[in-house]
């Protein structure tokens, strides 16, 4: 007999791909701006006369974010998705919202506890784990500052899980909106407590209102989905015993990626303290733009459909819907990382003219990492799909003891200094990635098929031409001393648009069909007939 799908489950079939990138990566350009304008707001106002408060802005948030990591993004969408899917799929709503209720009580109370601990233990934290190189008076800051960021892990976890269910059910509108709200918190306590007493504590006020306001827009989501709040936890459910098995490997595997920022702070305060955490932090901020903008955007977009293919039984089109993103997403990164590396310099002016020059050097060395971490937002979620969260952290383990050894060699000051940090992460990005290929080879031999290894030939060769395209643009017109934002802006805008135009052009020549979809768009947009009134 066959068996009717749920109305649910043909609505989430019927929402292109394409539609949920392209909602995302506009919601993830947009929240890349603000986070932009954010740093660079904080650098403006608390960088000035060698008290680099922007260091202790960057140090007092590791802590709250390893916590949250390690208790709760585990459960955020790759390990909830899955199961609350097959619910879903089978029509049994009441029990994907009696799975999210359970999860989300339990890791509530758990980061609602761990929030208490940093909120009384903010200090030694700081001091002995974070950034010892700190100045007694910068120290109480970070202290003081971190207090405030206490209890956010709780918020971001509640925020989390429904935003997690919310996607199951194909609605992203307030799951992509929701974040822009707690940029825009950060971004207005910057002038409403820059120069009073508070300072740069006055950004945790901000941080914190900021993630209720990312609360309330997710609960707004919740309109209509028939979701109702219960003080339970499940314990008795198979499927929930089964995926809270799922969550800690994830969660530590999240963790992995704080601990090696944590590592990495701590090494820079040694180096360089309040003003080495804010110069290494400036870069790194640059190069996790283009991963959220793209791998995460693209990922998160495609994880859905992944699961639907496998819940159907259908492993011909989870492989083939697969290497289509993973296809799309390398495809866009290498441009990316070209513009990125060449226009370094533009890059590092805008955020921090100050100390731009170092932040440069940084930031090219962490151009690797960009397209290795960008390749492993979707790699991880071809694991994640299959309800295998523990290979990616066995490996997450393997790399972070690498990066610690790497770190502290390259960063030493007769080797790279700060910029060994960078190196060390570019070097830990690749092997990881490599790592997980070769495990998703020795699974599945038949994966990369010659269609995809052409492509990608393509892709890398197009890639050359850009390569020297751009390299010859940023000879010809280098960073000066004297150039204001707007001529560093031009000449960005140029660089990328130089880029991709021959990116494009020669994509298309290659007949790779990546670029399809833009010229369809595009003829659309030109061709289309205009109804005039008569």
């Amino acid at each position: 007999m066959a068996v009717l799908k749920p109305r649910a489950a043909k609505v989430l079939q019927r929402i292109p791909i394409g539609n949920v990138a392209a909602l995302l990566v506009a919601t993830a350009l947009i929240g890349q701006v603000l986070g932009f304008l954010r740093t660079k707001l904080i650098n403006a106002n608390f960088s000035g006369a060698g008290a680099n408060d922007a260091g202790v802005y960057f140090a007092a948030f590791n802590i709250p974010d390893l916590f949250f990591y390690v208790i709760a993004a585990g459960a955020l969408g790759v390990t909830v998705i899955p199961y609350l899917s097959d619910r879903l799929h089978k029509g049994d709503r009441k029990g994907m919202w009696d799975l999210s209720n359970s999860i989300m009580n339990l890791l509530g109370l758990m980061s609602l506890i761990v929030g208490v601990i940093i909120f009384i233990f903010a200090e030694p934290l700081i001091k002995h784990v974070v950034a010892p190189g700190l100045t007694p008076a910068q120290l109480d800051n970070a202290a003081t500052l971190m207090r405030f960021l206490a209890l956010n892990p709780f918020l971001f976890t509640i925020s989390g899980i429904l935003s997690s269910a919310q996607q199951t059910m194909g609605r992203f509108f307030f799951f992509a909106s929701a974040p822009l709200f707690y940029n825009m918190s950060i971004i207005v306590s910057i002038y409403v407590f820059e120069g009073t007493s508070l300072g740069i504590v006055g950004l945790g006020v901000g941080a914190f209102i900021g993630a209720i306001l990312q609360l309330a827009v997710v609960c707004i989501g919740l309109i209509g989905t028939k979701f109702h709040w219960k003080p339970m936890i499940a314990w008795e459910n198979s499927d929930f015993r089964t995926m809270l098995k799922q969550v800690p490997p994830r969660s530590l595997d999240q963790g992995m990626d704080q601990v090696q920022s944590l590592v990495d702070t701590n090494f820079a305060s040694r180096i360089a303290g309040a003003t080495g955490i804010s110069v290494y932090n400036n870069a790194y901020i640059l190069h996790t733009a283009p991963i959220l903008l793209i791998g995460t955007a693209i990922s998160t977009a495609a994880f859905p459909r992944l699961n639907q293919r496998l819940t159907q039984g259908r492993p011909d089109l989870f492989r083939k819907d697969f290497l289509g993103v993973l296809r799309t997403i390398i495809w866009l990164m290498l441009p990316v990382v070209v513009v990125c590396y060449f226009g370094r310099g533009y890059l590092a002016r805008m955020i921090f003219s100050k100390d731009a020059p170092e932040i440069a050097l940084i930031f090219g060395f962490l151009t690797v990492a960009i397209l290795f971490r960008t390749l492993y937002t979707i790699i991880s979620r071809w694991f994640y799909a299959q309800k295998d969260t523990m290979t990616p952290l066995i490996v997450s383990i393997v790399v972070i003891m690498l990066n610690v050894f790497l770190a502290y060699t390259l960063s030493r000051p007769d080797s790279y200094g700060l910029a060994g940090l960078a190196l060390a992460q570019s070097i830990v990005a690749m092997v990881e990635v490599l790592i997980l290929v070769s495990i998703m080879l020795w699974r599945d031999p038949k994966l990369f098929d010659r269609t995809f290894i052409g492509a990608v030939t393509r892709i890398v060769s197009v890639t050359g031409f850009s390569v020297a395209v751009a390299s010859t643009y940023a000879a010809l017109y280098p960073l000066g001393s004297l150039d204001d934002g707007l001529a560093i802006f031009g000449k960005l805008c140029i660089l990328t648009l130089v880029t991709f135009g021959v990116h494009i052009g020669l994509s298309s020549l290659f007949g790779l069909e990546e670029v399809r979809p833009l010229f369809s768009r595009i003829k659309k947009l030109v061709l289309k007939p205009i109804k005039l009134p008569y």
